[in-house]
């Protein structure tokens, strides 16, 4: 039976008589669009400024080339891979009754031959030929990506943009520690709110005080590691903020259900809403792939081995699920899945207890994306009492 998210094929019949097709190689200065005009007996090709309205000025000329020729142009479609330019151009284009799908870049089959040639023109001959086949109804000719709406893209950014601070704040820390190890000074630490103030006070071992200039650059890295504490604050207090003043709103009455499990707190509940449970995934494996936590089978002849994890899906959420794992089993020692996981791995080595919390991360993930789908907590979870 059909399914009404598959974005492996088209689940509209294509008529190609009636069907204008087009796809845009994008690059940042300009667009290269290439297009099957029923009624035409070439391939049109045009290069264009990097402007949605051109893309609807020449897919309006085609349209009038294909009547001239006796087609109605009942249906036209474009597509185009994803990349840099984001997502915007297709929201744009179905504003315009335009069909617009978004092509996973690695779905689409490409030559493996040695320094094999590659030029956009080669390139929308490859997308032509993977959407066309995708618009047939071909299974895994390509894949589509699930186009967001722009709310929902939106609410992804403070938790990306606090990951990046994160990073950022151990970036700083690090850079701060290592320049005061390169002068011998040790046990100092940077990042406390007065560590600007000491810093006249430290000394070398030689019994010297900090050099001007290295003085001068630690005091403007502590100033930007405050800055990137302050604006964590900031992102922290805001989200916080929006919860409690939009409880049942949309993804927020998710969040509020997925951070009663006790041991998940808000920041990681708000990271699975928004880039994984709020999805409108098909069943508990696409939920596993997306994620990256299944296998990757490698099988030819009698050869019949795995070579770990797919790594393919959201990294975001693979990197907190393997963390949330680790903290379920400290939290959550009485549930059947830290029961699952200790009978498996009572006798095992280190090696075996790591490959299994990838196995226990991605039971997890399904039963969260249960829980937040069905409102039936897995087995044996504690839940705090409802604020």
């Amino acid at each position: 039976m059909a399914v009404v998210h598959d974005l492996k094929k088209s689940l509209v019949a294509l008529d190609q008589d009636s069907t204008l097709i087009a796809v845009i190689e994008l690059s940042q200065s300009s667009w290269l669009v290439g297009g099957l005009v029923p009624g035409v007996g070439r391939d049109p090709v045009k290069k264009l400024e990097a402007e949605p309205e051109a893309v609807v000025r020449l897919l309006d000329r085609w349209f009038e080339e294909a009547s001239r020729a006796g087609r109605s142009i009942t249906r036209i479609v474009v597509a185009f891979e994803a990349g840099r330019d984001g997502l915007w151009l297709a929201r744009w284009l179905r504003t315009w009754g335009i069909e617009a799908y978004v092509i996973h870049a690695a779905s689409i089959a490409v030559s493996r031959e040695h320094r094999r040639p590659k030029t956009d023109r080669l390139d929308v001959t490859l997308l032509k030929r993977a959407f066309v086949g995708w618009l047939r109804g071909e299974v895994e000719h390509c894949r589509m990506v699930a186009l967001p709406t722009l709310e929902a893209e939106d609410a992804r950014r403070p938790g990306r943009e606090r990951e990046r601070l994160k990073a950022d704040r151990t970036r700083l820390i690090n850079q701060l520690k290592a320049a005061l190890a390169r002068l011998g000074i040790r046990g100092f630490k940077p990042g406390l709110r007065k560590a600007p103030e000491r810093l006249a006070a430290l000394q070398t071992p030689e019994g010297m005080p900090i050099p001007p200039h290295s003085q001068d650059e630690l005091r403007r890295a502590m100033e930007r590691l405050q800055l990137v504490k302050m604006q964590l604050k900031q992102l922290e207090a805001a989200r916080l903020e929006r919860l409690e003043q939009a409880p049942d709103h949309g993804p927020h009455a998710m969040v509020r259900l997925i951070a009663q499990v006790v041991g998940i707190g808000v920041e990681t509940a708000d990271t699975l809403v928004q880039e994984v449970l709020s999805r409108p995934l098909r069943d508990h494996r696409a939920v596993a792939r997306y994620a990256g936590l299944t296998g990757s089978p490698d099988e030819s002849g009698k050869r019949r081995r795995d070579k770990g994890l797919a790594r393919s899906g959201n990294v975001r959420v693979r990197r907190c699920m393997l963390q949330l794992a680790w903290r379920f089993l400290m939290f959550q020692k009485d549930s059947a899945l830290a029961r699952w996981y200790r009978a498996r791995t009572e006798a095992g080595a280190k090696e075996a207890r790591k490959t299994m919390v990838v196995a226990l991360a991605r039971k997890l993930l399904i039963a969260l994306w249960r829980y937040a789908n069905t409102g039936v907590p897995p087995e044996g979870v504690i839940l705090r009492a409802a604020a």
